[in-house]
């Protein structure tokens, strides 16, 4: 393995953030170049990352500032440092973003299409993510605040994260472990599992199974929505929950451990029987709304 000299570090601006690299030639057909830029901020930093290729790793420290670490990586030194990093800050406002080359300076070589950049980004405990990735995955652990994770092609997987949060994805699946607060969830095509003790609910997956576990103690403060258009729905809720459940699966049948809520869409108990695809009514002591669909597919409420 052959290393480059270091490049020199910087200061732009205020001196707000600072900024080191260092190359390393990994074979003749790969090079990778890293380099840190490090943030400081006064309160709650207000963090926008993105990247056109590449992961998103998102992690909570225990420093009051915030570093980012940008790995290049591409087949040439000349295809990474086309790689344009753009960065941004006005006071707790930062902005950073990795830009594929500029088409005139590599046409027709088609050297952007291998060159990408990975992030891993290191915030306090308290901060406000705003994350995008045109190709990669994202995930986020032990941070709070208002979290927005959007990836075009990849999985999203978080674990203690809470506050006001959406996860978007086009494909992949979605993880999401020990969650509190507000949750959005969007997947073209993927599985969706959840677990949290969280007051408002939205998980939709276009192609794929959802399951989330809602932890004791959890309360509904807004109605919940959970929609699949292919899969089945599995709810695990406590024993001493409340809600007016309206839950409709295209092609399926529908199971609860909650006991029967107290009307149905039919009033012809043989019918019923017959047809479980249509379940409507409150289980526990009724409640805020909790609306679940799938095109096809069960849907299962049980006991946590």
């Amino acid at each position: 393995m052959k290393y480059r000299p270091l490049v020199p570090a910087f200061a732009l601006g205020l001196g707000l953030f600072h900024s080191a690299g260092c190359v390393v030639a990994v074979d003749s057909h790969s090079e990778i170049v890293r380099e840190e830029k490090r943030f400081t901020v006064q309160g709650t930093p207000d963090l926008r990352v993105a990247t056109f290729d590449g992961s998103i790793q998102i992690q909570a420290w225990d420093k009051p500032g915030v570093l980012v670490e940008i790995e290049k990586r591409g087949p040439s030194k000349e295809a990474v440092d086309a790689l344009q990093v753009v960065v941004e800050q006005k006071g707790d406002v930062i902005d950073l973003e990795v830009k594929p080359p500029k088409s005139e300076s590599f046409s027709g070589i088609g050297l952007h299409h291998s060159a990408y950049a990975r992030l891993v980004v290191s915030v306090p405990r308290s901060a406000n993510i705003r994350a995008r990735s045109g190709d990669g995955s994202i995930t986020i652990d032990r941070v709070s605040g208002r979290i927005d994770l959007r990836t075009s092609d990849g999985t999203i997987r978080a674990s203690e994260v809470a506050g006001e949060m959406t996860f978007d994805t086009s494909d992949g699946s979605v993880v999401v472990e020990g969650a509190e607060g507000q949750l959005v969830v969007e997947t073209g095509d993927g599985s969706v599992n959840v677990t949290g003790k969280l007051g408002a609910v939205k998980l939709h997956t276009g192609d794929g199974a959802v399951v989330y576990r809602a932890d004791p103690g959890s309360t509904m403060t807004n109605p919940w929505d959970i929609t699949t258009g292919d899969g089945s729905v599995t709810l695990y809720l406590p024993r001493d929950f409340g809600a007016d459940v309206d839950a409709h699966t295209g092609d399926g049948r529908i199971t609860s451990d909650l006991g029967e809520p107290l009307e149905k869409t039919d009033s012809d108990r043989e019918r019923r029987e017959r047809d479980r695809r249509t379940l409507r009514g409150p289980i526990g002591a009724g409640g805020q709304l909790l609306r679940v669909r799938t095109g096809d597919g069960a849907i299962r409420l049980k006991l946590n």
